[in-house]
């Protein structure tokens, strides 16, 4: 490698992101370690994503604009890791903020540790104004053993954004997959788990933002459902059988995971994971996530709490959603 090439391609995908895109790539811009090239890849924006990307590449010169029509996150990820230079890819997204010293202190790391192949960092949580968010989740597991066990306890494994990663080692495995649309990287990260060793900096390199737009928030019912299938394939991979998920281009639908993993349960098994986390969520309550939880109950899944769940649908403005909630709680504990 020559000095002009790059050591890191930082990679973002941007869609109709004007609202926070500007800070976003001037906090990539300002990192300490500054050999890098900047890929950002507007998804057929409509709104001022384009210009704004095309005004900071006029004036740096790492900057790789990619433009061009819509074709989803799981595409441009994929494209952008087609097109990367470097040997290490960080990831960034468009409305999150990185600490001066995040790829130094990354790209130090995975120098000395070359069984290490994946990278992030612990997040400092913001709301959409900068502001202080709550999460009441633990920090992410820093050593490797610590990621294994928060897989069999379910939670958070990395911050998608926060990551950085050998590029070969993703390419190795198949990149990011389309069937898992709004967890791609939670498969990612399950598939690399098995190839290499993964860590977290136990520092707050990243200031993550959360607010009602973004796509975790817009599209909860579908990553949760598609974060329990990613886990029991991870399973499956772990028992020494095939991956009934590896050539698909999209999940099937809830009930048909029996028949897809050739035996009984998994179907249940999903929404007993994914129901208790619908009970909170207006945006869940009001889309397929209602189903869930109402087969969920079928099932002979626990109660505690889900009358109060009746109430919430009425103060969600769903009355005919809570009329039907009820009489399925009636009908179930009839039935039982």
């Amino acid at each position: 490698m020559t000095d002009s090439e790059p050591i890191i391609s930082v990679a973002m995908s941007v869609y109709n992101g004007e609202r926070f895109l500007a800070p976003a790539i001037e906090s990539v811009l300002a990192q300490t370690l500054d050999n890098f090239e900047f890929l950002i890849l507007d998804d057929g924006s409509h709104d001022g994503t384009r210009a704004i990307i095309e005004q900071y590449a006029r004036l740096d010169s790492r900057i790789r604009p990619i433009i061009r029509e819509n074709r989803g996150l799981v595409a441009s990820l994929n494209e952008l890791l087609a097109k990367a230079r470097a040997p290490l890819v960080a990831r960034m997204d468009a409305d999150d903020i990185c600490l001066p010293e995040r790829f130094a202190r990354q790209h130090a790391l995975l120098l000395a540790h070359e069984d290490i192949g994946v990278v992030g960092t612990w997040t400092d949580d913001i709301d959409e104004n900068g502001g202080p968010y709550r999460v009441t989740a633990p920090d992410h597991p820093v050593s490797h053993e610590q990621f294994l066990q928060a897989i069999e306890d379910g939670l958070p494994l990395l911050c998608h954004p926060a990551v950085m990663f050998r590029r070969d080692l993703v390419l190795g495995v198949g990149g990011y997959r389309a069937a898992f649309r709004h967890c791609e990287d939670l498969d990612l990260w399950l598939r690399l788990a098995t190839v290499t060793r993964i860590a977290n900096i136990p520092e707050r390199l990243l200031r993550y933002r959360h607010y009602g737009e973004q796509v975790s928030s817009r599209h909860a019912t579908l990553q949760q459902v598609g974060a329990a299938v990613a886990r029991l394939a991870y399973a499956e991979r772990r028992a020494g059988r095939p991956d009934p998920t590896a050539a698909l281009e999209a999940l099937p639908p809830i009930d048909q995971l029996d028949a897809l993993f050739g035996r009984e349960g998994m179907a249940r098994a999903v929404r007993a994971r994914v129901a208790p986390g619908l009970l909170y969520s207006k945006a869940a309550l009001r889309d397929d996530g209602f189903d869930i939880l109402c087969a969920y109950i079928r099932d002979g899944g626990p109660r505690d709490g889900l009358w109060r769940t009746v109430g919430r649908l009425f103060l969600f403005g769903e009355p005919t959603r809570a009329l039907r909630l009820a009489a399925t709680l009636a009908a179930t504990r009839v039935a039982n």
